[in-house]
């Protein structure tokens, strides 16, 4: 693989100001009363979809820490398939899906928003919605840079 440059530290700047906008998503989604390995569940899926091994790597490892199962992080490449998610994660999936795949699509379809909606309060709906938009963000950079996994794992 190609070495890259990493452009998280490349522009240090605005590399913090992501972290920071992760930061305050994070502690909108605790404060709407949203489970952490919910949002976690988000960004492990729209990682799968990115193609993003350091993203995808990190957030697994987080979620098992919060005691995820191993099942339920190796399922979600299938998760529509299975009875082993929430109604709120299933349409917190939907949602991260669709908003992934918006340059194939061009749209979040009316019945995954009416999903979202009907299951999540508008905060936890505006929460996931940012979830999903940061890790995007996130696997952006580390694919375009080829972030390499860390050596030694937290």
């Amino acid at each position: 693989m190609t070495e890259r440059i990493q452009l998280s530290a490349a522009l240090p700047e605005a590399y913090q100001s992501i972290l920071h906008l992760h930061t305050v998503v994070e502690k909108a989604a605790a404060d709407a009363g949203l489970d952490q390995r919910l949002i976690e569940l988000v960004k492990i899926r729209a990682s799968m979809l990115n193609g993003c091994a350091y993203c995808l790597d990190l957030h697994a490892r987080d979620a098992r820490k919060l005691g995820e199962s191993e099942r339920r992080i190796l399922m979600l490449s299938a998760w529509w398939e299975t009875d082993l998610y929430t109604e709120q994660e299933r349409a917190a999936l939907a949602l991260t899906d669709a908003m992934t795949r918006l340059p194939q699509h061009q749209d979040v379809p009316d019945d995954v928003y009416q999903q979202a909606t009907s299951v999540f309060t508008q905060e936890q709906y505006v929460a996931v919605a940012w979830a999903a938009t940061v890790i995007n963000a996130f696997n952006r950079l580390g694919v375009t840079s080829h972030k390499p996994l860390p050596a030694n794992p937290r």
